[in-house]
């Protein structure tokens, strides 16, 4: 794809993130109205998106992405909990603190970034399925998995350890419930079980739900405009670190893994993309949950939407 066809595909895509940018920098949008606009895009727009996508899928060709689904599992999983025992062992990093910027140089965010550019590259039905497998081992996987470590890191710094194996259990099935009951990822997943039953959306389903689905790609990338002006950058080893982690290790981490599992060059690229998104606003916000590294992985968060300026064209004329 020569230069001119990227920009042509993400100039569009940026303009739209630099009216939001200028919503939250002039304070047309505040910190809870920005809130609200994460929440239409996860839990309304993107959700009746992709479930649409997944129900008018055929079952062979769901079964068929078992590949991909390992690679993204692998790819951001294992990334994770590589830089988990790297901070923990090697930089002596407590454990909440090694979790949460793990996290956040692992999340990528997929549900703002991924409809506009694949869909724009690909075809928005093309992309459905891996930005639902994504969205299923972020919200199901990743997250809960980041905030059980966290939840443990933070108890053994208080020095709580009476009764540590029932608390322990207790929280590991609450953030799993937890991660379950997010629509992005209880959402695809019942998609992928309804298709695999052999259910296909009606056409009178699919337009019902296409009325909200239809507004998450100008929607998205407006609330990552938002985001970004409302936040101030604060430059710090751990925010530069956790930036350059996210748009450069990670995409490579996970191309080792999308070679081992034999994917096509179109799979390669839609995983590569998908991992390389800026970072998430979700994982700044578990960040701020628990108390670590807010200033830190808010400025991270930031950095990397404007390193992606640079990182997504160098790709995409690599891979496509």
């Amino acid at each position: 794809m020569s230069v001119s066809d990227i920009f042509i595909i993400l100039i569009p895509i940026f303009f739209v993130i630099l009216l939001g940018f200028f919503g939250g920098y002039f304070k047309v949008f505040n910190s809870a109205s920005s809130k609200g606009l994460n929440t239409l895009v996860t839990k309304f727009a993107l959700p009746a998106h992709l479930f649409i996508g997944i129900t008018t899928t055929k079952k062979e060709t769901l079964i068929d992405k078992w590949p991909f689904f390992m690679t993204i599992f692998l790819g951001i999983i294992g990334f994770y909990v590589v830089l988990l025992l790297v901070m923990r062992f090697i930089f002596k990093v407590n454990l909440s603190q090694s979790s949460i910027f793990s996290l956040n140089a692992t999340q990528p965010s997929f549900a703002f970034m991924g409809i506009p550019v694949l869909g724009n590259l690909f075809g928005a039905a093309e992309v459905t399925i891996p930005i639902a497998i994504t969205g299923v081992v972020v919200n199901a996987l990743l997250d809960p998995i980041a905030t059980i470590v966290s939840s443990v890191g933070k108890k053994t710094e208080a020095g709580k350890n009476g009764d540590h194996a029932e608390s322990l259990f207790k929280l590991t099935i609450h953030s799993i419930i937890h991660g379950l009951k997010e629509p992005l990822a209880c959402v695809p997943l019942l998609g992928v079980i309804l298709t695999l039953f052999g259910f296909q959306s009606p056409h009178l389903l699919q337009s019902s739900f296409d009325q909200i689905g239809s507004i998450t790609s100008g929607a998205a990338l407006f609330a990552i405009g938002v985001t970004v002006g409302i936040n101030r950058i604060k430059f710090s080893l751990n925010a530069i670190s956790i930036s350059l982690l996210k748009v450069i290790a990670l995409p490579l981490f996970t191309y080792m893994f999308a070679v081992l599992m034999g994917l096509s060059s179109t799979d390669v690229t839609m995983v590569i993309l998908l991992v390389s998104f800026p970072g998430s606003a979700v994982a700044a916000m578990i960040a701020s949950r628990f108390d670590t590294l807010e200033v830190e992985t808010a400025s991270s968060f930031v950095m990397s939407s404007v390193l992606s300026l640079i990182s997504l064209p160098i790709l995409i004329s690599i891979l496509v």
